[in-house]
């Protein structure tokens, strides 16, 4: 039996998991910082060391772990449209946003009697 509480063995699990994601970004963040322009890929705003903590690090297939030598899942973003990026992945599970489902056309005409109401009326 452990002595360890279940707060403290979460704390030691949340600690491990942010140092490694940390030690991850760092890696990945400063060859991709050496590798592009400081520009976003979006918006083209450009930066310099005085903003630099502004633009992140993009995985364009949403994959944190694949991280190729050659960077070509990544992409740098400024916060706001890395933001927005992932807004737009989110929200696309929450809809039927593909093209091969085809929706029905409306049938309903809210004005189809109108011209009868208002006959009846004089």
């Amino acid at each position: 039996m452990s002595s360890e509480s279940p707060t403290d063995k979460l704390d030691r699990i949340v600690s491990a998991a942010r140092t490694a994601s940390d030690q991850r970004e760092r890696g990945y963040r400063s060859r991709a910082l050496k590798m592009y322009p400081w520009v976003c890929g979006r918006c083209a705003r450009e930066f310099d060391a005085r903003n630099l903590q502004e633009l992140t690090v993009h995985h364009r297939d949403h994959d944190h772990d694949n991280n190729p030598e050659d960077g070509s899942n990544w992409e740098l973003l400024c916060v706001y449209c890395h933001d927005n990026e992932h807004s737009r992945y989110t929200d696309a599970g929450f809809g039927d946003l593909g093209s091969e489902t085809q929706k029905a056309d409306a049938t309903h005409n809210p004005f189809a009697d109108l011209a009868a109401m208002l006959n009846k009326k004089k």
